[in-house]
């Protein structure tokens, strides 16, 4: 299989504003978007899109908590096969006109390629009881309550 990815635009980070640019010819995909309060965000995590990020499979120690070694797919880490990163964020406004979207904030880097927005749908999206292990079961249990957690201490990348 050959797959090819097409950004549909662009997420900025700066000067304290979080937004997604879509390019012209997408901006129509927007429409009926207001009314959502999140959405997911499919992006690519460009800054990891090397030989080495791709062939990581396993990560040293990366949580505090956390065993001594994990494997890439039990972590977020950007160093992946395919560096795909999926985000849920706040919708703070819908421009069908300009194509963008306002966001409450997103943890992707000013200029990341943007693959891809979903509405966030509780039916389809979230999951009741969903089961942790140990070492991350402290962690909050919502977007929301993430914003005031020391995940500073949580993490032990460099």
């Amino acid at each position: 299989m050959n797959a090819q990815l097409n950004p549909i635009g662009t997420i900025r980070t700066s000067k304290g504003e979080c937004r997604l640019e879509l390019k012209p010819e997408y901006a129509g995909a927007l429409t009926a978007l207001e009314g959502f309060s999140h959405i997911q965000v499919l992006w690519w995590f460009d800054r990891c899109d090397d030989a080495q990020s791709r062939a990581t499979l396993t990560v040293q120690k990366p949580y505090a908590h956390g065993p001594a070694l994990l494997g890439t797919f039990a972590t977020r880490s950007p160093q992946r096969p395919n560096p795909i990163a999926l985000s849920y964020a706040e919708v703070t406004q819908v421009d069908r006109e300009a194509g963008t979207v306002g966001l409450g904030w997103i943890d992707a880097e000013d200029g990341s390629p943007l693959l891809d927005v979903k509405p966030y749908v509780p039916a389809l999206d979230r999951v009741a009881n969903p089961a942790l292990p140990a070492w991350c079961a402290h962690w909050p249990d919502s977007l929301e309550a993430s914003a005031d957690f020391d995940w500073q201490r949580e993490f032990l990348f460099p």
